[in-house]
C-alpha cells in the first residue's frame, strides 16, 4: 500500500501478499515498463472485485484504472489465477 493513502478494507494483507506475489510477477519488480507498484495494481483490482464499482469508478488514490485493467488482462492471459486455484487445491487437498 502507498504511505500517502488509508488502507480500503479490499487491499491485500503482508501474509495474502506472500501468497500470490510469485503468480502475478511477470516481470521484475525493478522492470522499466512498471509505472506502479504492483501490489498497488493488484489492491487495484480487488477493490473492484469486492465493491464491484466499474473500472473508470476506481479510487483515484490507487493506480488508474486503465492500468489495473490491463495488468488484470495480462495475468488472466498468461493463467496466473488458474495456477494459484490449482496450487491452492492440491494444498487443501493435503490439509
Amino acid at each position: 500500500m502507498s504511505a500517502t493513502r488509508k488502507p480500503y478494507p479490499s487491499d491485500v494483507s503482508d501474509e495474502e501478499w506472500a501468497l500470490v506475489a510469485p503468480y502475478l510477477t511477470l516481470l521484475r519488480e525493478d522492470a522499466g515498463q512498471r509505472e506502479h507498484a504492483l501490489r498497488e495494481v493488484f489492491n487495484g483490482l480487488r477493490y473492484v472485485v469486492r465493491s464491484g464499482c466499474p473500472w473508470r469508478l476506481m479510487p483515484h488514490d490507487l493506480p488508474p484504472w486503465f492500468a489495473v485493467y490491463q495488468q488484470a488482462q495480462r495475468w488472466l492471459a498468461a493463467g496466473c489465477f488458474e495456477q494459484l486455484a490449482e496450487d491452492l487445491r492440491a494444498v487443501l487437498r493435503m490439509a
